[in-house]
């Protein structure tokens, strides 16, 4: 073999071996060497009457009517319903930890942990942080197959994922798809980074694990955008590595406690940006400091943009307290700023944030009143019992309009709204109230519990007709 056929013969060979590792022949070996580490999660919720008076919906009997007093006495003295749902988890140590999505286990009286050999396990749950969406279970077990945690912020674009789980309770579904995007912000909460995956996900799969092809869990399947309640090609993972450090704690402790700057911050725009002499847009403007925070204790001031936090780049406002977010109480962290036009670089000691605080701070007041075209309604406690939901906040579609806004994205009778851009939606006062924040053009990001799935959905508001 002369030289050149020597290098011409390694080359084939390299890149036959890269075209193998993009696109493998099967992910067979990865599926049967994870399937044990893998559970399904069956929750059981008693739901009990709360002795309100009041007659179910679509009765219509008129006040003073004889049969009224019948039919308030026969169903406030219904005996307590059992409320039953499916999801999935992953066990990450070999004495019985287990990780699933906070909401699969949220209010349940009853956790029943499945393994694959079939054997059921009662389940405690040890801690949840609902915030991000992350719950730990221990059952009691020994000697138990255990995932290996991967590095998320390797993920590229485009790599190959594999997702295991018990869509509508179909028990050990494998799915295989790509990364199809990183850093989506779906209005779930205030730290959203999802991963987004065309492996099919569906009800059931929440909870459960999202791999890379060397077999590591790179992330924990969520949320599904979806119209129908089923796979469109499109669901999201929360990152293992912005889990890791709450899955820890939880373990530890059994709950969670976030750091904090104390700052109000918000996105930066084409005005501020040329107000202040900025570059680009990137980073997190500081419109106000909390007196007596961290921040302001380190010397953070108004007027000041965070672009910088340990040597990462802050794109923007959201993407700030994610990365505060992954430090303790107590950590001295490296704040870059551009203050009057120059950078500066700032030690933080960040604190305690408080349970109830918000991350960005007060929304902009509206310019034009906008319509999404539903009539809601509260969520009571009867309707969360027939909607069959998961949340016991937020409100009712009772009707949407034909052509509108919500009925375009896919939005219908039924759906609970209970978050929209990362804020709660308590009622309908609230509901009402948050609309009057946004403006003509906005994309609000809307998360919907359907009968007990939680589903994504975005509502473009429509623009005013130009003159």
């Amino acid at each position: 073999m002369t030289r050149f056929q020597h290098f011409l013969f390694a080359g084939l060979i390299m890149m036959f071996s890269q075209a193998a590792y993009a696109l493998p022949d099967s992910f067979a070996d990865l599926a049967e060497s994870q399937a044990d580490a893998v559970v399904n999660i069956s929750t059981t919720k008693i739901v009990r009457s709360n002795g309100q008076p009041g007659m179910p919906p679509g009765f219509g009997l008129p006040p003073g009517s004889p049969f009224e007093d019948f039919f308030k006495d026969f169903f406030q003295n219904m005996p307590p319903q059992e409320r039953h749902a499916l999801g999935t988890g992953f066990i990450i140590s070999t004495d019985g930890y287990i990780v699933t999505n906070n909401h699969v286990v949220d209010s349940a009286d009853e956790v029943i942990v499945k393994t694959r050999d079939g054997k059921e396990h009662e389940a405690e749950i040890i801690g949840t942080d609902p915030k991000l969406d992350i719950a730990l279970l221990k059952i009691k077990a020994r000697h138990l197959k255990k995932v290996r945690l991967g590095n998320s912020d390797k993920l590229r674009v485009g790599d190959w994922v594999v997702a295991i789980g018990n869509p509508f309770g179909l028990e050990q579904t494998v799915t295989a798809g790509i990364v199809s995007a990183k850093g989506r912000v779906i209005g779930s909460g205030p730290y959203d980074d999802f991963i987004q995956t065309d492996a099919a996900i569906n009800p059931g799969n929440s909870g459960g694990p999202l791999f890379n092809v060397r077999g590591e869990v790179v992330g924990i399947n969520t949320a599904i955008y979806s119209r129908s309640g089923g796979n469109n090609g499109i669901g999201f993972a929360i990152p293992i590595n912005l889990a890791k450090s709450v899955i820890n704690e939880l373990k530890k402790t059994g709950h969670v406690t976030r750091a904090r700057l104390g700052v109000f911050i918000a996105d930066v725009d084409k005005e501020t940006m040329k107000a202040l002499g900025l570059p680009n847009r990137h980073g997190a403007l500081v419109p106000q400091v909390q007196a007596g925070s961290a921040a302001d204790k380190a010397g953070i001031r108004a007027g000041d943009v965070i672009v910088a936090l340990d040597g990462e780049l802050i794109k923007n406002a959201h993407d700030l307290p994610i990365r505060v977010a992954r430090h303790r109480p107590g950590d001295k962290v490296k704040v870059r700023v551009i203050r009057n036009g120059k950078p500066k670089e700032i030690i933080v000691t960040v604190e305690e944030m408080p349970d109830d605080e918000s991350t960005h701070g007060k929304a902009a007041s509206a310019t034009k009143r906008v319509r999404l075209g539903v009539v809601v309604e509260d969520l009571t406690p009867e309707r969360a019992k027939q909607l069959q939901a998961r949340v016991d906040k937020g409100v009712v579609i009772r009707q949407v309009l034909r052509g509108s806004p919500a009925a375009r994205a896919g939005i219908g009778r039924g759906d609970i709204i209970y978050r929209i851009n990362g804020r709660v939606v308590k009622d309908a006062a609230s509901f009402k109230k948050m609309l009057e924040g946004f403006k003509p053009g906005d994309v609000l990001r809307v998360m919907l519990d359907r009968h007990g799935d939680q589903v994504f959905a975005l509502v473009k508001l429509p623009e005013p007709p130009k003159p």
